[in-house]
């Protein structure tokens, strides 16, 4: 019993000691894997891409002098460093009283005093970007142009048929926008004359905070992956904290997204080419995507279904109104028609009757359709005395005693 207890023991510790030696085989291959793909991160990157009329071109990132933009952030030094920027915004510090000035000042030395990280500002001065607004105005304009022209059209077809009314309203319809559109038009060229002038300008305050990932301990044991979401919370914690003590100073900020980086960046490094070219025209025009797509085609199909029903929907409106006044004005004839032979037939026995009679009857019949007219309005008047009568009840009479 003995030498098999020993035998399993024996057994027992070979087996810890074979698990043993193969999780530290796997650790040192994984961690010399890294090693070497590290190394040749940094080959890649300090190694010459080749030569041009006999001058050595370099990579790029060592004259951006940052790796890559990414998840609001700025990453530099082969992920070491990761910046992020604050957009800061404060208050016109002339206009203020001389109370309001100290409380301002008594702010930022406060959060001067609650700083416990470096932090860089950056001051940028930018010409005016008119061409967003101008683009706006402009398609105004031209949604009105369209509106006017389809109420000419309209103007046009009540002329056509003979409605007066309509076409009185559609004429004042008409001048109301033609003045609206002149405004607009006078509006847009006076920005798109302002969108002209480069001494325009317009000037933007960032804090700049960094944080290196040496700061985060010993992150040997962690991915790229998770060393960045780590000194991702780490560095968004930091510009929360300088927010909200900006905001004692009357400073409000907020956090530029990668995007907005990217512009500050493209402006800082290209002075000249950023007023003609744009980096959201250069994003919208999708360069770096390998094929640009369009709409979906259900979506397409949806769009032609519900111009299709507009189109039959004011057709159908349309027709509608042209036979409807049509009906209206035959009724219409028709009674003209029936007031002129009943004055024919009046005219032939005018002789076999008196003047005054005559006349009188004439008079009747012109106003016949008048007095129907009178006559509906008291019979509602009527009917409708005798309903207020009918919810009040009879009266109760007074009986002397």
């Amino acid at each position: 019993m003995d030498v098999i207890l020993w035998l399993n023991i024996v057994l027992v510790v070979l087996v810890v000691v074979i698990i043993g030696l193969a999780a530290a085989y796997f650790l040192i291959v994984y961690r010399n894997k890294q090693l070497k793909e590290e190394r040749q991160e940094i080959k890649d990157s300090q190694k010459n891409v080749g030569t041009f009329n006999g001058i050595t071109k370099e990579e790029i990132n060592k004259l951006l002098e940052f790796d890559e933009i990414k998840d609001d952030m700025i990453i530099r030094k082969n992920n070491e460093q990761f910046v992020m920027i604050i957009q800061c915004k404060g208050i016109n510090y002339d206009l203020l009283s001389e109370e309001e000035k100290m409380s301002v000042e008594a702010g930022f030395v406060q959060f001067l005093n609650t700083l416990r990280f470096p932090i860089q500002l950056y001051v940028q001065t930018r010409s005016v970007n008119l061409k967003n607004i101008l683009e706006e105005y402009q398609a105004k304009v031209d949604t009105i142009s369209d509106s006017i022209r389809k109420l000419e059209e309209q103007r046009k077809e009540a002329v056509r048929i003979g409605n007066v009314e309509r076409e009185e309203r559609l004429a004042f319809e008409i001048r109301r926008k033609q003045n609206v559109l002149e405004y607009g038009q006078d509006m847009a060229s006076y920005v798109g004359r302002m969108s002209l002038n480069k001494n325009v300008l317009q000037q933007k305050t960032y804090v700049v905070l960094s944080y290196f990932a040496n700061e985060a301990g010993n992150i040997s044991n962690y991915s790229k992956e998770e060393v960045r979401n780590i000194c991702f919370s780490e560095l968004y914690t930091r510009c929360q904290s300088v927010i909200r003590s900006l905001g004692t100073a009357q400073v409000f900020g907020r956090v530029l997204d990668s995007e907005e980086i990217a512009e500050l960046l493209y402006i800082a490094y290209n002075r000249d080419d950023s007023e003609l070219y744009q980096l959201s025209k250069a994003l919208d025009a999708q360069y770096d995507a390998l094929y640009s797509t369009g709409k979906d085609v259900l979506q397409k199909k949806q769009e032609k279904i519900e111009e299709e029903i507009e189109i039959q929907a004011m057709d159908l409106a349309t027709d509608s109104i042209l036979i409807a006044d049509k009906k209206r004005k035959e009724e219409k004839d028709l009674k003209e028609k029936v007031k002129s032979k009943a004055l024919e037939i009046i005219e032939e026995y005018k002789d076999k009757m008196e003047p005054d009679l005559y006349e009188k009857t004439k008079q009747e019949i012109k106003n016949q359709g008048k007095q129907r007219k009178d006559t509906k309005e008291n019979k509602e008047i009527v009917e409708e005395k005798a309903t207020k009568t009918s919810k009040r009840g009879p009266k109760a009479k007074k009986v002397s005693g």
